[in-house]
């Protein structure tokens, strides 16, 4: 049996490669394209799964309207806080029924780079993040930077370590970036960009360098379509798409 898959924000550059690989999937039946602004509610009863790639602004409340609709959501869109995530949190405990899936980013190697870095956070002194993007993207940092940096941070306070040396006493603004729980996270914003990032961890004497890069939106669909298939499954709020593959 298919799987009724509705796009929001079809028309974007993420909405349209997800389309094409929706109507590719022989398991999964494309039955809506809307934007931004589309009527979400009406998609009750219509589709079984919405895939929102839109813009912040749009993103909650397409969520939330998602839930309301029993529609399980997956969600590309960054630009999310920890008060919008428990907004939404809390709106899904009350629809046991329906699973929300809200992933920084779907390319298998950004996700495993993000664990990667998590788990050998624990054994490095310092650690920053680097994130590099087309000069179109909203949001900075990334959101998979912030859920690496918040990745990183917490494993290192389940270790026990302090805070980070850092002897900088004058700077200008954001030359150290932004503070991500302790974590200093770097946006650059280059034209020929799509999607690239880079964790440095480093000793005394040694520095490990973890880099996943997307360099076509295609990269991005094989997470997308496993998302889909599995939303179902997975009631309640999950973030990040490993949370799907067993990491």
């Amino acid at each position: 049996m298919s799987i009724r898959v509705a796009v929001l924000g079809a028309a974007g550059r993420m909405g349209s490669t997800t389309v094409a690989a929706v109507h590719a999937a022989s398991d999964l039946e494309l039955v809506a394209e809307l934007e931004a602004d589309g009527d979400v509610a009406g998609l009750a009863g219509v589709a079984d799964v919405a895939i929102d790639f839109t813009v912040p602004q749009a993103t909650e409340a397409n969520v939330h309207a998602l839930l309301d609709a029993g529609v399980h959501a997956v969600v590309g869109t960054t630009g999310w806080d920890a008060a919008a995530l428990d907004r939404v949190r809390a709106h899904a405990s009350t629809r046991p029924d329906v699973g929300v899936l809200i992933a920084p980013n779907f390319a298998l190697s950004a996700v495993l780079a993000m664990r990667f870095a998590a788990v050998a956070a624990r054994y490095f002194a310092s650690a920053e993040v680097v994130e590099m993007h087309h000069p179109r993207k909203l949001d900075a940092p990334s959101g998979t930077a912030v859920h690496t940096a918040q990745g990183i941070a917490a494993a290192r306070t389940g270790a026990g370590l302090g805070t980070m040396a850092d002897a900088t006493s004058t700077a200008l603004p954001g030359a150290r970036g932004a503070d991500v729980d302790g974590v200093n996270v770097h946006s650059l914003r280059l034209e020929g960009l799509v999607a690239h990032e880079q964790i440095f961890l480093s000793n005394p004497g040694e520095l490990l360098t973890i880099r996943t890069d997307s360099f076509d939106r295609a990269s991005f669909m094989p997470g997308v379509l496993l998302a889909v298939r599995e939303v179902v499954a997975h009631p309640g709020l999950s973030v990040g798409l490993e949370t799907f593959l067993g990491l």
